[in-house]
């Protein structure tokens, strides 16, 4: 695995990063997010007002990332959670998004994608 900067994260977390305490910024254009994401617009503007407040920001918990290494050594980085948190990133033109990070492989992604999985150099 690469390494990656990373601080400690005392937030909530799901089932998947429960014991993860690294949280990464990650570029947004470099998540790959397969499905579209359907999301409650109340939830998002909520999110959107916590992350533009700069007292209120950091209560906004990292979404899991499945970080898959491919064939030739790339670095994968699938969302498949976080619509609303992502959402509210991407609204407000943030390059980066708070992540914690999966380590998975191909196989991983298979139960998640079947046959539509990309051949990952």
């Amino acid at each position: 695995m690469a390494s990656l900067p990373g601080s400690p994260d005392n937030g909530p977390s799901s089932i998947h990063t429960g014991l993860i305490k690294e949280v990464y910024d990650i570029p947004m254009d470099a998540l790959i997010r397969p499905f579209p994401p359907e999301v409650n617009e109340a939830k998002v503007q909520s999110l959107m007002d916590t992350l533009e407040d700069p007292s209120m920001c950091s209560l906004v918990p990292p979404i899991d990332v499945l970080w898959i290494k491919g064939r030739l050594d790339g670095d994968y980085y699938y969302s498949f959670g976080g619509c609303h948190r992502y959402t509210a990133h991407k609204r407000l033109g943030r390059k980066t998004i708070k992540v914690k990070l999966v380590s998975s492989t191909i196989n991983d992604l298979k139960i998640y994608l079947g046959s539509s999985t990309p051949d990952l150099k």
